[in-house]
């Protein structure tokens, strides 16, 4: 399956982090959105036509679970697939975040952006 332009949405406070899933994303035909904390993260995702969303857990203003959870109450942005992307891999994270709507948990320690970009995919 090819991106065919669909829009991502990164949320993620490590430059060096998004900027590598950003540049990979893109250069495979994604556009892409990035947010370096939740606040800027839960306004791009209300404010833009977002396919997907990457989201950690670990961020400035407001974190990963509580921006989810403002996601997956707006009938605006419910229906948007979020993918947590985050270093938190506890049995208790990974349930609580496919709990609250996320449709996978990704530990990014364990996956390469290649890995990680055919997880999204078969959302999509």
């Amino acid at each position: 399956m090819s991106a065919g332009q669909k829009k991502l949405l990164i949320v993620e406070d490590d430059n060096l982090i998004s900027s590598m899933y950003k540049t990979k994303f893109e250069t495979d035909g994604f556009e892409v959105e990035v947010a370096s904390n939740g606040a800027d993260g839960l306004k791009l995702a209300k404010e833009k036509r977002i396919d997907m969303v990457l989201l950690d857990v670990i961020l400035p203003q407001l974190d990963g679970f509580s921006v989810l959870e403002e996601l997956k109450k707006d009938a605006k942005t419910k229906k948007i697939p979020v993918i947590m992307l985050t270093n938190l891999g506890t049995e208790e994270d990974v349930a609580k975040g496919k709990n609250m709507g996320a449709v996978d948990y990704i530990v990014k320690a364990s996956m390469t952006p290649t890995e990680i970009e055919e997880v999204i995919k078969k959302y999509l």
